[in-house]
C-alpha cells in the first residue's frame, strides 16, 4: 500500500483513488498512522480535484466499516429501521417530529443525529434542552428504546463510523467541510452503520442550506442517492425550500415546544395549522419513507397514515415514551421542563409592507451569537435562547408590529439581536409568489 504522501500526491495531480488507497486512509484516520496533517491534505485534495462515484461509493463503505456496524434482525422487531437525515437549516426540528410518526405508523426508527455547529441548529442541542435526556447509550441500551418507544434518536457514539468522527473535525477547521463527495460519505457512512432498512434525504436549498442554489442541491441529492443505492441501502432524496426559517421558532428549547405542539394539536389540530412549509416537508419526507420502505402501498395511503398518527395521538405518545425511556421528563406532554429565556424582545417591523424574504443564514447566525449554538466544537449552548413567533413570508404588517420575539440572556444581547433579525428581513409593497415546499424529489 503506498505511504500516506503517495496517496496525497496521487490525488492532488487529479488521479483517481483506488479502493486500496481509501481503505489505507481510513484505516490510518482510525488507528492514527495517518497524522492530522496527512489527513488535512488529502481532505484538501479531495475538494479540489473531487472523487468519482466508484471513489466516493469506497469511501463509505471504508468509513461505515471502521466501527461497529449495527444489525436489528436479531432483534425481531418485525418492522423496518427506517431513518431521515437533514442536511441542516434553521428552524429544522422536522426530526423530533417525524420519528415518532413514523414509529406509530409501524416503522423501528433508529435515529443517529448530530449537534449544531454554524448557523444551522442540531437535533440532539435541541433535545437536551429536556431535562436528563441521554443521547450516548450502548447498543443494547439503544435497542431496548426501540423496543419500548419505536423510535430513538441517539448520537452517533464513539463505536459507530469513527473514521467519519476524526475526518470532519479536520475538515470542520481546515476549510474543506464543503465538498460534495465527502459530505455524501460522511452522512451515508453512519446511516449504513446504522442497520438502516431505508432512508430518506431532505437536501435544504437556499440561503439558509449549505446548498444555496438548485443545481448544488441537486448535484448533492444525486451523489447521496446513488451511493447510498449502490452501497446497498433503499434511498431517496427531497430538496426542499430553506429560504426562510422552517416553523416559527429557531432555537433549542422553543423548537422542541414547537414540536411538541406539532404532535399534541396544541399549534391548532395535530399539526393541521403549522406553518405551511414545515408541515408540508415533514409529511412529505414520511410518505417516502413508508412508500420506500413497504409500510404504504403510495403516496396518498402514506399521507393518511401520517396524518392519523398526529390527530389520534399515537405519534405524540411515542415521543414521550422515547424521551422517559432516554431519562428525559417523565410525561414531556405535560410538562417538559423546558427552561425560558429571563429577557423577551419584540422585533418591530420598520415600515409597513408584507414579509417577502429574509436571510436564514443570518437569522441563523443570530441565534447563535445569543449563545444557541456553536462558532466552534466543544462551545457551551445555551438551550434558553432563540427567536420564536417568526413570522412567516407573505404575512402583512404595520410598521411597529414584530418581525419576530428575541429570547435572549440579557439586555445587550437581545438588542443586538433585535438590530439582527431586523436587518435579515425584506418587505415588499405586495405579497411575493409562495415557494413550493418540496422542490424536486431524486430516486
Amino acid at each position: 500500500m503506498p505511504p500516506p504522501a503517495e496517496i496525497i500526491r496521487s490525488k492532488r495531480d487529479g488521479a483517481a483513488l483506488s479502493s486500496d488507497d481509501i481503505d489505507g486512509f481510513v484505516q490510518g484516520l482510525v488507528d492514527g498512522s495517518w497524522s492530522d496533517a496527512q489527513a488535512a491534505a488529502l481532505a484538501m485534495a479531495i475538494v479540489w480535484r473531487g472523487m468519482d462515484e466508484r471513489e466516493t461509493t469506497a469511501l463509505t463503505r471504508a468509513m461505515t466499516h471502521s466501527g461497529q456496524v449495527l444489525h436489528w434482525q436479531a432483534e425481531a422487531f418485525g418492522k423496518p429501521a427506517i431513518d431521515k437525515h437533514s442536511t441542516g437549516g434553521v428552524g429544522d426540528k422536522l426530526s423530533l417530529m417525524l420519528a415518532p410518526m413514523l414509529a406509530a405508523c409501524g416503522a423501528v426508527v433508529p435515529m443517529i443525529s448530530g449537534r449544531g455547529l454554524g448557523h444551522t441548529g442540531g437535533t440532539l442541542d435541541k433535545l437536551q434542552a429536556l431535562p436528563g435526556y441521554r443521547v450516548q447509550v450502548e447498543p443494547d441500551e439503544f435497542a431496548r428504546v426501540l423496543h419500548a418507544a419505536g423510535c430513538a434518536i441517539v448520537s452517533a457514539g464513539p463505536q459507530l463510523a469513527p473514521a467519519d468522527r476524526r475526518l470532519y473535525a479536520l475538515r470542520d477547521v481546515t476549510a474543506t467541510v464543503e465538498s460534495v463527495p465527502l459530505i455524501t460519505a460522511s452522512i451515508l457512512s453512519k446511516k449504513l452503520a446504522a442497520g438502516l432498512d431505508a432512508l430518506v434525504l431532505d437536501v435544504k436549498c437556499g440561503a439558509g442550506a449549505f446548498a444555496p442554489t438548485p443545481a448544488a442541491a441537486r448535484a448533492l441529492a444525486e451523489s447521496l442517492v446513488r451511493v447510498g443505492n449502490a452501497a446497498g441501502l433503499p434511498t431517496r432524496a427531497l430538496i426542499t425550500d430553506q429560504d426562510a426559517v422552517l416553523g416559527h421558532t429557531a432555537g433549542n428549547a422553543l423548537e422542541v415546544q414547537e414540536a411538541l405542539d406539532f404532535l399534541t394539536g396544541r399549534d391548532g389540530g395535530a399539526g393541521r395549522d403549522t406553518e405551511p412549509v414545515q408541515r408540508a416537508v415533514t409529511l412529505a419526507l414520511g410518505a417516502q419513507l413508508l412508500v420506500l420502505a413497504g409500510l404504504a402501498p403510495d403516496e396518498p395511503e402514506a399521507l393518511a397514515m401520517l396524518q392519523h398518527s398526529l390527530v389520534s395521538g399515537r405519534a405524540a405518545e411515542h415521543f414521550a415514551r422515547m424521551v422517559r425511556a432516554l431519562g428525559g421528563p417523565a410525561d414531556v406532554l405535560a410538562d417538559a421542563q423546558l427552561t425560558q429565556a429571563p429577557v423577551q424582545r419584540p422585533v418591530p417591523a420598520p415600515r409597513a409592507g408584507v414579509v417577502s424574504a429574509m436571510d436564514t443564514r443570518a437569522l441563523g447566525l443570530a441565534v447563535v451569537a445569543l449563545g444557541g449554538g456553536r462558532l466552534k466544537p466543544g462551545d457551551t449552548v445555551d438551550p434558553r435562547v432563540g427567536l420564536s413567533q417568526v413570522r412567516p413570508r407573505g404575512t402583512a404588517l404595520a410598521a411597529g408590529e414584530p418581525l419576530a420575539l428575541v429570547h435572549a440572556a440579557s439586555e445587550a444581547a437581545a438588542a443586538e439581536a433585535v438590530r439582527a433579525v431586523q436587518a435579515a428581513f425584506t418587505l415588499a409593497d405586495t405579497a411575493p409568489p409562495r415557494p413550493a415546499a418540496v422542490q424536486h424529489l431524486v430516486g
